[in-house]
C-alpha cells in the first residue's frame, strides 16, 4: 500500500500541477480563461476514452507494470506543457498526461482494493490519501518550479515520476504476490449491481464536476477576484488540496461505521453551503488569512467521501474491480472535466465569482445524485461483504504461502 499510495503521490501531483500553471499561462503567454480551462479538459478527454478499456482489459490480465507506465507519461505530459511552442503543442501535451493518468488508476486501485484488508473504506483511505497528497504538493511544486526556472520549469514534473516508476518495476514482483490465485478467484462472489454502479457514476462526475471547478477556478479567484499573486493563488490550491488528505484520512473509517452513504450525503451537501458562504463573504470582505480558512473548510467536505465511492463502486461490480476503480477514480472523473470549459466561459462572461456560485448548484445536484444510491445496508445484502471474505482469504492464503 506505502508503493501505490506514494505513486499516487507523483501520478496526481501532476493533475494539479496543470491547473497551478494556469494563471502563470494566462500572464505570460496570453490565454484566456476559457483557453487555460480547455487545457484541463484536454488531459480529462485522454483519460475518459482510455480508462474504463484498461480497467476491463485489467480484470482478465493482471498488467501491474501499467502504474509504472501511467505514472511516468503523466509526468511527461506536464512537463511539455510549459515549453510548447503554441496552444496546439500545449493542447497535445496535456492530452499526453491525461493518457497517462488513464493507464495509471485501474490498476493502481485494484490492487490497492487486494491489499486494504477486510475494512476497505480504513484501507483504501491510503491509497486516496495519496491521490490527494499529490495534488495539494502539485501547486507547491509547479511555483517553486516556475519561479526558479520560467514556464520551462515544468520540465522538472519528470523527474518524481521518473524515480516512483522505477519503484514500482522494482516492486512489481512482490506487487504480484497479492493477486488472487486461479483458484481463490473462483470463490463464489456477489451478483455486479450495475443499476446501482451507474448512479454511483451519475454522482461522482457531477461531484468531479465541482472538484475539478473548484481545482481550476480557486486560484483565478484569489488573483482575479481578491487581487493577490499568482503564488498566493498557488498556496490556496495547496490549502483546498491539503485539508482533503485531512478529509479523506478521516472520511474512510468514519464510512466503515456510519455507513458509505451517510459521508457521501455529509461531504457533498456541507460542500455546497460552505462554497455559497465563502463566495458570498470574501467578495464583500477580502481577509486572506479568512479566504484560507475558508478553502481549508471546501476542501475538507468535498474529498472525505472519495474513500467512500471508490469503495462502493468495487462493492456494487465485486467482479470487476479493474473496471470499477478505472469509472470511479478515472472515467467518472475525466467528465467531470468537460464542464471546466463551460465554467471558463462563465467566468469569461461574468466573472470568477459566478463560476463558484455555479460549483456550489453543481454539488447540490450531486447531492441529489447520491440520494438515488441503495443504502449501505441493502448493498451488504447484496453481497459485497462475500467478495471481502474471498479478498481476505486470498490474502491469508498468501501469507501461509509466504510463510512455508
Amino acid at each position: 500500500m506505502a508503493v501505490l499510495a506514494a505513486a499516487h503521490v507523483c501520478d496526481d501531483a501532476n493533475q494539479s500541477f496543470l491547473p497551478a500553471l494556469l494563471p502563470f499561462l494566462v500572464i505570460h503567454r496570453g490565454l484566456d480563461f476559457a483557453s487555460a480551462a480547455t487545457l484541463i479538459l484536454a488531459a480529462n478527454a485522454s483519460s475518459s476514452v482510455v480508462q474504463p478499456a484498461i480497467g476491463w482489459l485489467a480484470d482478465k490480465r493482471p498488467m501491474p507494470w501499467l502504474i509504472a507506465l501511467g505514472v511516468f507519461l503523466a509526468g511527461a505530459g506536464v512537463a511539455l506543457v510549459g515549453v510548447a511552442p503554441s496552444y496546439p503543442w500545449m493542447l497535445a501535451a496535456a492530452f499526453i498526461s491525461g493518457i497517462g493518468i488513464a493507464t495509471f488508476h485501474p490498476e493502481a486501485g485494484r490492487f490497492a482494493n487486494f491489499v486494504a484488508g477486510d475494512r476497505k473504506a480504513s484501507g483504501m483511505r491510503w491509497f486516496a490519501a495519496g491521490g490527494n497528497a499529490g495534488f495539494a504538493i502539485g501547486p507547491l511544486f509547479a511555483t517553486m518550479a516556475l519561479a526558479l526556472f520560467g514556464l520551462s520549469g515544468t520540465l522538472l514534473a519528470v523527474i518524481p515520476v521518473a524515480a516512483i516508476a522505477i519503484v514500482v518495476v522494482l516492486e512489481l514482483p512482490r506487487l504480484r504476490g497479492f493477486h488472487p490465485s486461479k483458484t481463490a478467484a473462483k470463490a463464489p462472489l456477489a451478483i455486479d449491481n450495475w443499476p446501482a454502479f451507474l448512479r454511483l457514476s451519475l454522482f461522482v462526475t457531477v461531484r468531479s464536476m465541482a472538484f475539478i471547478g473548484l481545482v481550476a477556478f480557486v486560484p483565478l479567484y484569489f488573483t482575479s477576484v481578491l487581487h493577490t499573486s499568482p503564488a498566493v493563488g498557488s498556496i490556496a490550491l495547496t490549502i483546498l488540496l491539503g485539508a482533503g488528505v485531512l478529509g479523506t484520512v478521516t472520511g474512510g473509517p468514519v464510512a466503515d461505521r456510519v455507513g458509505r452513504k451517510l459521508v457521501l450525503m455529509w461531504s457533498t451537501g456541507a460542500t455546497a453551503l460552505l462554497v455559497l458562504c465563502f463566495t458570498l463573504f470574501t467578495s464583500h470582505v477580502t481577509l486572506i488569512p479568512l479566504a484560507f480558512l475558508g478553502t481549508a473548510a471546501i476542501g475538507f467536505a468535498l474529498v472525505a467521501s472519495q474513500a467512500s465511492y471508490i469503495v462502493l463502486g468495487q462493492e456494487y461490480l465485486p467482479n470487476r474491480i479493474g473496471l470499477a476503480s478505472g469509472v470511479t477514480l478515472g472515467l467518472a472523473v475525466s467528465l467531470g472535466g468537460f464542464a471546466s470549459p463551460l465554467l471558463g466561459m462563465l467566468a469569461d462572461a461574468h466573472g470568477v465569482s459566478a463560476t463558484l456560485y455555479a460549483i456550489a448548484v453543481l454539488c447540490m445536484l450531486a447531492l441529489l445524485a447520491g440520494a438515488l444510491l441503495p443504502d449501505d445496508a441493502r448493498t451488504r445484502a447484496s453481497g459485497s461483504e462475500s467478495m471481502n471474505d474471498a479478498v481476505a482469504s486470498v490474502a491469508q492464503g498468501t501469507l501461509v504461502r509466504a510463510a512455508r
